[in-house]
């Protein structure tokens, strides 16, 4: 199913957002490697950097998909997505 541009600059806003807690939680906590957490931060921190993972191959695969399918230069689709995603609307 190809992918419309707008649910790619959602998709990309839901992979920055997990990204997000995953840095949130690195604050927190502290360095994963040289940290003591309790089983607890282990367990949220796993749990968030999967969702992270899981969020930015869906939005690659379904960015590659896109562009093979309207004939675009991947890179290109990447790189608007990300630019549309991350763009905040002036608000008045």
């Amino acid at each position: 199913m190809a992918h419309i541009f707008e649910e790619l600059v959602e998709m990309q806003r839901a992979a920055d957002q997990a990204h997000n807690r995953v840095l949130e939680l690195r604050d927190r906590y502290g360095p994963p490697a040289q940290a003591e957490w309790t089983e607890s931060q282990s367990e949220t921190y796993e749990t968030a950097w999967r969702a992270w993972r899981d969020l930015a191959r869906d939005v690659q695969a379904a960015v590659t998909e896109h562009a093979e399918a309207e004939g675009q230069a991947r890179n290109e689709v990447e790189a608007g997505v990300k630019k549309a995603a991350r763009h905040v609307e002036d608000e008045d």
